[in-house]
């Protein structure tokens, strides 16, 4: 428990504790920065919603070190099928349930407030971290180099005072912190009402286990099964209706009949349902000094493509070690100035995936059916289209002081594994590390560890020396966050990419 007479101070303040939040404690937490955690709840938010995640963000929740944990309450997705209005299938896309390039299913189901229990479980081991709970952040201002956050307890009305080096704002889409720092959102031109079903069935509803596109117009829908007996159902609602015109079983049966033919209300326990105004917007700058925006307060993305928690979760990866670097003296503090030159295009082009996907689903009434029908059984002749969908590799970073040059740059590198038994992901640890298929010199390997770099041998033959193969390079130089900083066949020059220490 913290005293509220003092004014508390830390190098970092992280304003929500969702999975945004508590994943940039945690990863500054291993880098032994201490950070306070204001959370707003006195626990984890109850409710579903987020439910997908691919397999690069499945190497972040592995780097956070709940990986086993979160596979026990997940599962693989095969894929994506696209349905017409009558639910005859227009597409199908499969989606490899095997192990991808980065050592996960490139499609997995969860339950949201089971993952943030992990998360929260998991804080447990990090003494850097203390949690502030059930306080709302009231004020936050910039003075003298530091920033001042104001906080009082939601139920006692307890003040807190903290002052911290820098703030990171994981506050959610109605950010405070985003007010604070008078940034704006811009809007991508989408705004859709639907609403959002949870189910939980004491039956097994026997539906193939992807996802389900209904591609109408009329009354555009999505459904997945998320757990072994959990469901989401997803439908855009039309003027005039709301959520509570479909609060209990028989009410949905409309809607819902086409996966639940057959199956009592009795075997169907509604576990939510609630309105959401789907939206694509995207903050116009993510920094303001010494703070910054992580997650839904700097984009907010249509759920089409299952994006949106993962999106939070690449900030804080891509954010965190560049802070600590700054904190710990590693890295010259304009480094900083890469988070939004990385992330913020990245965020835009999901956004616009999205999007895609959105208005394919509903536009175009009766002649966009008929398109539909005439176009989604060819998509697999289109050039390119059904890797884009199937794929779940996200476009490379931009460049950038920490994205050089190399055909590898602004790319993950893969996390294969290695002949010991463990991923490269574990060997290479949370540091700067260099990948080559050439023996370096002596010099070379002391430079490497002289700053705090880990030297890794790509075996000839192995996936590692093939993917460097392909990027025309014997040698990459991969940051804490696995992204490629450069690549290419000179060693020496390589190497001295990586930051003084």
């Amino acid at each position: 428990i913290m005293d509220s007479s003092a004014v508390h101070r830390t190098p970092v303040a992280i304003v929500g504790a969702g999975p945004t939040g508590a994943t940039a404690a945690t990863l500054l937490a291993q880098y032994r920065v201490p950070s306070i955690l204001i959370d707003r709840w006195p626990t984890v938010y109850p409710q579903p919603r987020a439910v997908h995640m691919d397999d690069e963000v499945m190497r972040i929740v592995n780097r956070l070190g709940v990986g086993e944990q979160f596979a026990a309450i997940s599962k693989p997705a095969l894929g994506l099928r696209l349905l017409d209005s009558r639910h005859r299938v227009l597409a199908e896309f499969h989606r490899d349930t095997a192990l991808s390039r980065n050592g996960y299913a490139q499609a997995n189901m969860f339950d949201q407030p089971a993952f943030e229990m992990l998360l929260r479980d998991n804080l447990i081991h990090y003494p850097e971290v203390r949690r502030l709970s059930e306080c709302e952040v009231t004020d936050i201002v910039t003075e003298d180099g530091q920033v001042r956050v104001a906080a009082v307890h939601r139920g006692d009305g307890t003040e807190h005072q903290i002052l911290a080096d820098y703030v990171l704002g994981c506050d959610g889409a109605n950010s405070l912190v985003r007010d604070r720092i008078g940034t704006r959102m811009h809007d991508m031109g989408f705004r859709q009402r639907w609403v959002v079903i949870d189910v939980r069935a004491t039956v097994d509803l026997d539906q193939w286990d992807g996802v389900h596109q209904v591609c109408d117009p009329s009354r555009a829908g999505t459904y997945m099964r998320i757990g072994a007996r959990r469901h989401r159902w997803e439908f855009r609602l039309r003027d005039g209706e709301s959520a509570s015109d479909f609060d209990t079983v028989p009410k949905l049966r409309a809607l819902i009949a086409p996966w639940t033919a057959g199956v009592p209300d009795d075997e169907l326990e509604l576990v939510r349902v609630t309105e959401y105004t789907f939206r694509a917007q995207l903050a116009d700058h993510w920094r303001k000094g010494r703070v910054f925006l992580l997650g839904d307060a700097a984009h907010l993305t249509p759920p089409f493509i299952g994006q949106g928690l993962g999106a939070g979760l690449r900030d804080a990866m891509n954010l965190s070690w560049k802070l600590a670097g700054v904190l710990n003296g590693q890295l010259p503090q304009p480094m900083l100035d890469t988070y939004q030159a990385e992330r913020r295009p990245h965020a835009r082009h999901l956004i616009r995936l999205a999007l895609g996907i959105g208005r394919a689903m509903t536009a175009g009434g009766k002649g966009g059916d008929v398109a539909r029908r005439l176009v989604a059984p060819r998509m697999h002749l289109i050039p390119g289209l059904r890797a884009r969908i199937t794929d779940s590799t996200t476009p490379r970073l931009h460049r950038s002081a920490l994205v050089h040059g190399g055909r590898l740059a602004g790319r993950l590198c893969p996390n294969p594994l290695l002949d010991n038994g463990s991923r490269l992901d574990d060997t290479l640890g949370i540091g700067f590390a260099v990948v080559s298929t050439d023996p370096l010199g002596d010099d070379l390997v002391e430079l490497i560890a002289r700053r705090g770099g880990v030297l890794h041998h790509a075996v000839p033959g192995s996936e590692l020396a093939s993917w460097l193969s392909r990027g025309h390079a014997t040698v990459a130089i991969i940051r804490p966050d696995r992204t490629v900083l450069a690549s290419g066949r000179d060693a020496r020059v390589l190497c001295q990419t990586l930051p003084v220490r």
